[in-house]
């Protein structure tokens, strides 16, 4: 089977119903989605959401994107739902996290430092729960890293790796799984598909970041109707798989024990489901 560990089903942008998205991803050999939380404000609807499919299970977390907006307070309402939604077997992460340095309105000291500091307290919030991350890091491998040393035990999934090899390695050092997608598709983007033939298959995983992050045989900016879909991942893992020169359901099998070996949440969902 295969999953996709990091897609916003939530995102207004699809003219489908999330009810089309994921009986096409199914379709597709797609058994299970992840769908991440990006702000306060769509805490309950990723929720929401994964009550509606059992195929979707998600995330809670504040985005670096939009950290300027956020306060203190949505750190407190994030442990609050983080707490209630323990029970929760659709639960699996706390994400999106992390930093971008790459936006320039990101880039100011100021907000340098109030990304930083909301990292930092996601962090403590994943550790304090022992829950996995979904990290997003843009630009910002080393400050991510640096903080992860920090907080030992803390794992997850380096979502959408274009660092370098050695940055690769000192990820998976710290027991986490690099996500690769739609970028790894296009041919000019050498480094990103040179990491995703070298690296190790155990420590990766797959996944669509749709809407966004779209891949090369699809033009969202002509054409509305190609925005990315989770769909898409079953020939995301044909590309993968050609450029490992590696069996295609190999390299499924592996990618999804693997995003269950990092989302351990995720596999208890599995297994319930599956023993029903």
């Amino acid at each position: 089977m295969l999953i996709d560990t990091h897609c916003h089903l939530d995102a207004e942008i699809y003219t489908e119903s999330s009810i089309e998205l994921v009986q096409a991803a199914r379709q597709k050999g797609v058994h299970y989605l992840v769908v991440p939380a990006v702000e306060r404000a769509n805490f309950s609807a990723v929720q929401s959401l994964a009550h509606q499919h059992h195929e979707v299970t998600y995330a809670l977390g504040i985005h670096p994107l939009y950290v300027p907006q956020a306060t203190e307070s949505d750190l407190h309402e994030l442990a609050h739902h983080i707490e209630q939604s323990m029970a929760d077997p659709q639960f699996v992460a706390i994400g999106e996290i992390g930093l971008d340095f790459f936006v320039p309105e990101l880039c100011t000291e100021s907000m340098r430092e109030k990304q930083v500091y909301f990292y930092d307290q996601q962090l403590k919030l994943a550790q304090q729960f022992n829950l996995p991350v979904l990290l997003h890091v843009r630009r910002s491998q080393d400050l991510i890293l640096k903080y992860l040393r920090r907080y030992r035990g803390v794992t997850g999934i380096a979502h959408a790796f274009n660092g370098s090899l050695q940055q690769a390695h000192q990820f998976i050092g710290l027991g986490f799984a690099l996500g690769f997608g739609g970028a790894m598709t296009f041919t000019r983007a050498k480094q990103i598909r040179r990491l995703a033939a070298e690296v190790d298959l155990a420590h990766i995983v797959l996944e669509t970041d749709a809407p966004d992050i779209a891949p090369a045989w699809l033009d969202p900016k002509t054409d509305q109707n190609q925005y990315n879909r989770p769909a898409e991942l079953a020939a995301i893992a044909h590309v993968l798989a050609d450029l490992r020169q590696t069996d295609i359901h190999e390299l499924k099998a592996q990618t999804s024990h693997t995003a269950m070996r990092v989302l351990p949440r995720l596999s208890q969902w599995h297994q319930k489901h599956t023993s029903q």
